[in-house]
């Protein structure tokens, strides 16, 4: 089997480092236990190669084989195809689980990706774009993610690609101790990033730019 190739950054600022969405697809490729190897773009002075990958010139992207791909939705959505560990074979499970995918995307990092840019921002001004994100995330979003997380482990049964995803959108939320009065989120969120294959994947990613300092 041919190593599949996940290209992310060379170097990212301090800030981001952990949260670089190349964790997602190094968490789903430890999950399925499938062979990869990592490659960088330049964050700085972005390419036309880089661009004729990911057309916004952002990371990651996936090569398999003839095939580029980049969003880490899809990326994960074709890694399901090839790993049960990831999203089962039977057309119920699959549903559910491509469902909870799109969920995690369209639904909740929709609210939480625009409410994070104001906390990576670190502008304390309650402008009214701020407020309005707040309630998009604080009442459209998260209690409804409670009640969903209540009483179950996983989103879709068992681990799951879909867990890859809202985990990881939820655990940005986290950072910033948004889940702070959500505890069935946040419990959902330590209890992912409990799994082996995501410590070892945050551990890599990390090491990664890393390395980039010291070089």
């Amino acid at each position: 089997m041919t190593d599949l190739i996940l290209t992310t950054y060379d170097w990212v600022p301090d800030m981001p480092r952990g949260f670089v969405r190349d964790v997602r697809v190094r968490w789903a490729l430890e999950e399925a236990g499938l062979p990869y190897r990592v490659e960088s773009t330049p964050f700085h002075n972005r390419q036309p190669a880089h661009f004729s990958h990911q057309p916004f010139g952002q990371v990651p992207w996936l090569i398999d084989g003839d095939l580029s791909i980049f969003e880490s939705g899809a990326i994960l959505l074709h890694l399901g195809e090839r790993s049960e560990a990831l999203m089962p074979a039977d057309p119920r499970g699959r549903s559910e689980v491509i469902q909870w995918l799109f969920a995690a995307l369209a639904s909740v990092e929709a609210a939480s990706q625009p409410w994070s840019f104001f906390k990576f921002s670190g502008d304390a001004d309650e402008t009214p774009m701020r407020k309005f994100f707040d309630g998009f995330l604080n009442v459209h979003r998260l209690p409804h993610m409670e009640k969903v997380l209540a009483g179950r482990e996983w989103l879709a049964g068992t681990f799951s690609a879909a867990d890859i995803l809202m985990a990881d959108v939820l655990r940005l939320v986290d950072r910033f101790d948004g889940l702070v009065n959500y505890p069935v989120c946040r419990d959902y969120v330590a209890r992912a990033t409990a799994r082996p294959s995501f410590v070892k994947a945050h551990a890599d990613q990390m090491a990664h730019f890393a390395a980039a300092d010291a070089a």
